[in-house]
């Protein structure tokens, strides 16, 4: 049977109400609303573990490490990464303890096997005295054991559990359910003291429902204005409450863009310090530009980040976009060249339309267009026609050119040079035989 909830709890350990929950917590800095406030006193309570999932950065972590302070408990961490295991978790055996101890023993096995008769009566008598290498001795303890077998209570973070394969989903689960650890060659350790156990998640996979079944859970996200600023001012930044105002804003402007990494709370102070030590005593786009990669890790985000800045410091703001200075704009950062050559023709085109060419605006020459009926027209150009039917009077080229009876067609002699050049290009071009 697991402990019953709040056995083993000592003095600050419990708390009274939710709104005890609340004072003591923003008394260590984290500002919990009432949704989290009434989980964690809920958990106190009833001794379940509790399941926090969101986006990056919105303090699931940090209420861990305040419950630990709040309370007074001792913090154990397992961060969870692909391909871990229980050796990484749970416990496990160190070899290299003993097999040290077996070189020093020796001499003492060698006098335990020493009547021994047959082989098998040695195996026998060694088989007898291997539980002595799987003693408690020699049990290296991993944060959820240490968490079981610990003789004063503890807070136990499982970060970023999504990150971990579901092999070690099941293995949390009888720590989750009963609060107790099985070791095959010792048997069975139960929690002197239930801790308070948190598991955090940033939604990178689904978590199995036997895991969210044993939980508490709740899901985190960007605190709201005011609760974000009461964070800042806390941090103790040394940023003006004018300017942490402004900086708020833009923050939250940022994480409404399509970035791969919103900026999160702790980036959020760090940039208010940032600024602190620059001795802003004005949150300009400027400024921000050339300290928003404090928050902003991406080279794509970054781009991004740049250009709305203008319109998140000055919602007023016009920004001009590429193309926009001469209409000879180079966009380097999408490869757009803003080139209007419209604009260069406009000077060599007449009254009409037409440039020196004789050509309209859409490229085609003429005046007739193929509308017909719905367009103006000017008059046809008559002296074009004209001048195509002069070229087709007779007597313009010789008799051979209109293939009169009797004249010579012969083509016209090829000089010897032009006939050797030629000889000689294809004699060059021949396989050898």
């Amino acid at each position: 049977m697991p402990p019953k909830p709040g056995s083993g709890e000592q003095g600050g350990d419990v708390f009274d109400s939710v709104a005890d929950v609340t004072a003591r917590f923003a008394e260590h800095g984290y500002f919990a609303d009432e949704r989290l406030a009434t989980t964690v006193f809920l958990q106190s309570r009833l001794g379940k573990p509790l399941l926090l999932e969101g986006p990056a950065g919105v303090g699931k972590t940090q209420l861990a490490k305040s419950l630990a302070d709040v309370t007074g408990r001792r913090l154990l961490r397992l961060q969870c990464y692909e391909g871990q295991d229980e050796t990484t978790a749970l416990y496990e055996w160190d070899y290299g303890k003993q097999l040290l101890y077996t070189q020093l023993l020796r001499e003492k096995i060698g006098q335990i096997i020493g009547d021994a008769v047959t082989l098998a009566e040695a195996v026998d008598k060694i088989a007898a005295e291997d539980s002595v290498f799987f003693s408690e001795q020699f049990l290296a303890e991993r944060p959820l054991l240490q968490a079981i077998r610990s003789e004063v209570p503890v807070v136990l973070l499982i970060d970023e559990v999504d990150r971990a394969d579901e092999a070690l989903e099941a293995v949390l689960l009888e720590l989750l359910a009963e609060y107790q650890v099985s070791v095959p060659e010792l048997g069975t350790y139960r929690a002197v003291h239930v801790p308070y156990v948190v598991l955090t998640s940033n939604n990178t996979r689904d978590l199995s429902a036997a895991l969210k079944r044993r939980c508490l859970h709740l899901s985190l996200d960007y605190p709201d204005t005011e609760r974000e600023l009461a964070i800042i001012r806390s941090a103790g930044t040394g940023l003006a409450d004018a300017l942490a105002r402004t900086l708020v804003e833009v923050v939250r402007g940022l994480r409404e863009l399509e970035l791969r990494k919103a900026p999160s709370i702790s980036e959020t102070i760090d940039w208010a310090r940032t600024l602190a030590v620059l001795g802003a005593s004005e949150l300009t786009a400027e400024l921000l530009s050339q300290t928003a990669n404090v928050v902003v890790k991406y080279d794509r985000d970054l781009r991004r980040t740049l250009e709305a800045l203008p319109g998140l410091v000055d919602p007023n703001a016009t920004v001009p976009g590429p193309g926009a200075a001469g209409g000879h704009g180079h966009g380097h950062g999408e490869h757009d060249h803003g080139h209007s050559h419209a604009d260069h023709g406009d000077a060599d085109r007449d009254s009409t339309g037409r440039d020196s060419t004789g050509r309209d605006s859409t490229g085609r020459g003429g005046s007739a267009s193929r509308g017909g009926a719905e367009h103006d027209h000017e008059p046809a150009d008559e002296t074009g026609r004209a001048g195509r039917a002069a070229k087709d009077e007779p007597g313009r080229h010789s008799a051979a050119y209109y293939g009169e009876a009797g004249a010579d067609r012969k083509p016209p002699p090829v000089g010897k040079a032009q006939a050797e050049r030629s000889f000689n290009a294809r004699g060059a071009r021949r396989r050898p035989v």
